[in-house]
């Protein structure tokens, strides 16, 4: 599911690179949204991306994350419900999409030169949930880096919050906190035992 996810996202976002007309129409316009209910726009904008940079950066992290939980969801759920895994990952994705955009929407609704694009909020709710089942395993920052996931998640979302209160860079901090967040509840949503699963991971301090 993680490649395809990929592949459609490059493969728009590099059309919206060329054509401004569809770059505009699939935007995130929290104005549009909220008043001309165009409400496709909570999805579609995670299609697209800024630049060349966002685009592969976010796509680098995707398929990494993007697989790793495809593996736990395989080995931790399962087909709960008789439900397959694939269903759920992408049921956590897109839902992740607009998860994470209700505080921009809320935000933003009454400044209609608002705009915002970028799959950020869903792949940090890939990354968290990641993070969740299992909290010290370590994660590249910067791809460099050796950090404990659970120490990353808690710097990631106090500077989140810092830098969402500040507004001044064009990153849609919001996003990424609330799709933290969700990466985090998700799972527990599935299936509440495995909050005891994290308490338990937790104790087994392993740096």
């Amino acid at each position: 599911m993680t490649l395809y996810l990929v592949i459609i996202t490059s493969l728009v976002s590099i059309i919206g690179f060329g054509n401004h007309d569809i770059f505009e129409k699939l935007e995130f316009n929290p104005n549009r949204v909220y008043y001309k209910k165009e409400y496709y726009r909570l999805i579609t904008h995670a299609f697209l991306h800024a630049d060349w940079i966002h685009l592969i950066v976010n796509m680098i992290v995707l398929y990494s994350f993007g697989q790793g939980l495809e593996y736990y969801l395989n080995l931790r759920i399962g087909n709960l419900f008789g439900i397959s895994t694939n269903i759920y990952y992408l049921f956590i994705y897109f839902s992740a999409i607009v998860v994470s955009s209700l505080t921009t929407l809320k935000k933003y609704r009454d400044i209609p030169v608002y705009n915002a694009v970028g799959a950020s909020g869903a792949i940090s709710t890939i990354v968290f949930s990641c993070i969740f089942f299992d909290p010290w395993r370590k994660l590249g920052v910067f791809f460099i880096i050796p950090v404990p996931g659970i120490l990353f998640g808690i710097i990631y979302l106090w500077y989140s919050n810092y830098m969402s209160k500040r507004s001044g860079d064009n990153i849609n901090h919001d996003a990424h906190f609330l799709g933290a967040l969700y990466g985090f509840t998700f799972p527990i949503l599935l299936n509440p035992g495995l909050f005891y699963d994290f308490l338990k991971q937790l104790i087994h301090f392993r740096l």
